[in-house]
């Protein structure tokens, strides 16, 4: 944190993002990173791991919607769900928003993250101690290894995780995705941050890859949000079996009854359409 009023999220040598700070509400450093969590003028609170944007009050609605409301509507019967990391707690409330789930397994490696959000971002963390969710913290490569050697199954697994380094760089791994396709039960899905088409086309490259060596169904969608560099990001989809268009059902979520800011069958459908210069790039390992 700078000693001003603003704080500065600069992406390699070319980029920066600036946002003007109210008061800083929490700022610690745990045994994996810096966090903090600031009041801003424009955004609201905001949670930063080592001084990257993780999440804003103002924001968050969209990152949490699709990456939860799309592989949990394609799966037509998800009761058994795994978060990987999401320590905020954005996403494993909306998974809790489907009725058919009956339970949602939250695996957060970083204590503190989840405790700062608790007391100053309740409205990403509110519904933690739902007793559908099952929160542990432990390292989410480790629990998926674990599960793997007890047989356990999950119908959807979500990996919401940070940028691939510290703690977060074990899950953009062939080993990771191999355990989590033996952990995922027959018509399992998996759906994972998947970083920026612009900013981060070689790490895209090469989780779009991995994906690709484990699953028979590869697809790649986007999300567009204000906080994150550049604005357009993505998220991974990979199956094995349900297609994440042609197995949508786009009344299933007029029957849910659950109210939306961002996600609906249009937006569900129309992030799948990417466009052109991600799609050359990643052609040879979709599989779509």
């Amino acid at each position: 944190m700078n000693s001003e009023l603003w704080i500065e999220e600069k992406l390699e040598d070319f980029l920066g993002l600036r946002l003007k700070v109210e008061k800083t509400l929490f700022s610690g450093k745990s045994e994996f990173q810096s966090v903090d969590v600031v009041e801003t003028k424009g955004h609201g609170k905001m949670l930063l791991n080592d001084g990257l944007i993780m999440v804003t009050e103002r924001d968050e609605f969209v990152y949490h919607d699709m990456i939860t409301h799309v592989p949990l509507f394609v799966h037509p019967n998800p009761k058994n769900v795994l978060v990987i990391g999401g320590g905020d707690g954005g996403t494993a409330r909306e998974v809790i928003r489907h009725t058919n789930v009956e339970k949602c397994t939250m695996v957060e490696i970083d204590e503190m993250v989840v405790n700062a959000c608790k007391e100053f971002i309740p409205q990403t963390s509110s519904q933690l101690n739902d007793e559908r969710i099952d929160l542990i913290i432990g390292d989410g490569v480790e629990f998926v290894k674990q599960s793997r050697a007890k047989g356990t199954k999950f119908d959807v697994i979500i990996v919401d995780s940070t940028d691939p380094i510290g703690p977060a760089q074990p899950l953009f791994g062939h080993e990771f995705y191999e355990d989590i396709y033996a952990c995922l039960s027959d018509d399992g899905i998996v759906v994972s941050q998947g970083e920026s088409p612009f900013y981060q086309e070689e790490m895209q490259n090469k989780l779009v890859n991995i994906v690709s060596d484990t699953f028979p169904i590869v697809s790649i969608y986007n999300f567009s949000n204000l906080t994150y560099p550049g604005g357009l990001w993505s998220f991974t989809f990979a199956s094995k079996k349900y297609h994440p268009v042609k197995d949508f059902d786009d009344a299933r979520v007029a029957a849910s009854e659950l109210e939306f800011e961002y996600y609906n069958e249009g937006i569900h459908r129309g992030s799948f359409a990417i466009p052109t210069f991600q799609r050359k790039r990643l052609s040879k390992w979709l599989k779509d």
